[in-house]
């Protein structure tokens, strides 16, 4: 029998990709300028992936009996470029962690295809974070090539 400690850890993870996924899709449709140029459809592909994850738990969730939140996190979509991107590296950071922490609880549960899903969904926000990390040095940091040695 599962313990209510993993469905409360799924219904956490729902929350959050609801958040992420409003979040993002928002900041897609707001951002402007050259660099939003860049950035829009970066935001639209990962808002995507963040409701499939929802999605996903939610029907492991219910597979589970358990019943899954409607109620997203609190959303913030941020005014400048750079805002909306420390604020998505920071969520992605929390949703590590709460993923970390509820493969563990499935793993002591012996459940192993809810584990199997959250460490799925892990990588994945590996990825994103990764992503939004790029997005930043190449928004604060200048681009410069590395100097190279002319052996002759």
């Amino acid at each position: 029998m599962i313990s209510q400690k993993l469905l409360d850890f799924l219904n956490k993870a729902i929350a959050r990709e609801l958040q992420v996924s409003i979040q993002y899709m928002w900041q897609h449709i707001q951002v402007t300028g050259i660099d939003g140029a860049i950035v829009e459809d970066i935001f639209r592909k990962i808002a995507i992936a963040e409701m499939k994850h929802a999605e996903r738990l939610a029907e492991r969730l219910d597979y589970l009996n358990g019943v899954a939140t409607t109620k997203p996190d609190p959303i913030f979509v941020g005014g400048s470029l750079i805002e909306m991107l420390t604020q998505d590296q920071r969520d992605e950071e929390d949703a590590i962690e709460l993923y970390k922490e509820a493969i563990q609880a499935a793993a002591k549960e012996g459940d192993y295809t809810t584990r199997r899903l959250l460490e799925e969904i892990l990588a994945d926000e590996e990825t994103h974070i990764n992503t939004f990390g790029k997005l930043i040095v190449g928004m604060t940091e200048p681009f410069t090539q590395p100097e190279t040695s002319n052996v002759g």
